[in-house]
């Protein structure tokens, strides 16, 4: 909604602020039929290491919730529907010393007004190469750690956090930045956060869902108001994948105590008419929200099957 020419405020929209996820979600969830509203994770305080070394002498990880591309588990191109078949279920890890196609078709980016051509917006390795080569980081880790998107908080907090810190400190990690896309993985990356900053290891989560990360407490937040999916930085766009890493970066060295939330510059466009589509039930017919609620039910049990098996 564009402001009206008679306001001489100069204000902004009143619907030109951060989207609230947690509400969203919950009242998408509740119109497909879903009557158990989801409890997201929450503290009112966070843990908070300061760096040991200069960010110079850092060796710095990525945690990411982009999974693999496999060709033998579906669509998982730009623009493909959610597709449970591609999710994992246990962390994994990838050598940060060579290329690699990570996907995010297995979550709930924002799939209308963008359509994940480029993975710089999810994954920023080649940046963070860049700032090596230049000597503002000490290092990149050797390796890149898979966090899995998980309902789950109690298997996100004793499963998967434990083992993501054990891999940074045999890789001596002494900082790490982890990139979410969908809302559940702003989560999964804020209570992976929590566990490495109280283990010692410094962290700044790089995200867009700015009401789920600050309810679970984190220690450092770089917020983008973009779409899901774009937490790096804009798509095709170097410079703008370039400015956030670096901010994200400032704010993991410069942040005075925990629970510090930056918001980048940058805007996605001047019209802020994204912000009222995601997961808008107001904005669904009944036909479609039946729709969804068929295949929702249908990516449920393909996910199941794998996690049991």
């Amino acid at each position: 909604m564009a402001a009206s020419p008679d306001d001489q405020t100069g204000f902004a929209p009143d619907d030109d602020a951060p989207i609230g996820y947690m509400k969203r979600t919950r009242d998408y969830y509740a119109a497909i039929g879903y009557t158990t509203p989801y409890r997201w994770a929450h503290y009112t305080s966070a843990p908070f290491q300061p760096l040991k070394k200069p960010l110079n002498r850092s060796r710095v990880a990525i945690i990411t919730t982009a999974a693999p591309f496999d060709p033998a588990k579906g669509d998982q191109g730009p623009g493909a529907k959610y597709n449970g078949g591609a999710k994992f279920y246990s962390v994994y890890d990838g050598d940060t010393s060579q290329q690699h196609d990570l996907r995010i078709s297995h979550i709930a980016y924002d799939r209308t007004h963008t359509t994940a051509t480029d993975s710089g917006t999810w994954f920023p390795l080649a940046q963070l190469r860049r700032l090596a080569a230049a000597g503002t980081i000490g290092g990149v880790a050797p390796r890149f750690f898979g966090a899995p998107t998980n309902r789950s908080h109690r298997v996100t907090i004793e499963t998967d956090a434990p083992e993501i810190l054990k891999r940074c400190r045999d890789d001596s990690v002494d900082a790490a930045v982890l990139v979410p896309n969908c809302p559940v993985c702003h989560q999964t990356v804020s209570l992976v956060a929590r566990h490495l900053e109280a283990n010692g290891i410094p962290t700044v989560v790089m995200g867009c869902a700015k009401d789920i990360v600050e309810h679970a407490a984190v220690p450092r937040l770089l917020f983008s108001d973009f779409p899901l999916g774009n937490s790096a930085g804009k798509p095709h766009d170097e410079a703008s994948q370039a400015f956030t890493l670096e901010l994200a970066l400032r704010v993991l060295e410069s942040a005075p105590g925990p629970q510090t939330t930056v918001q980048s510059p940058l805007r996605w466009s001047e019209d802020a008419a994204w912000k009222r589509d995601y997961s808008n039930a107001d904005a669904l017919s009944a036909e479609e929200l039946a729709r969804l609620r068929r295949e929702f039910d249908a990516q449920k049990e393909i996910a199941k099957g794998l996690r049991v098996a």
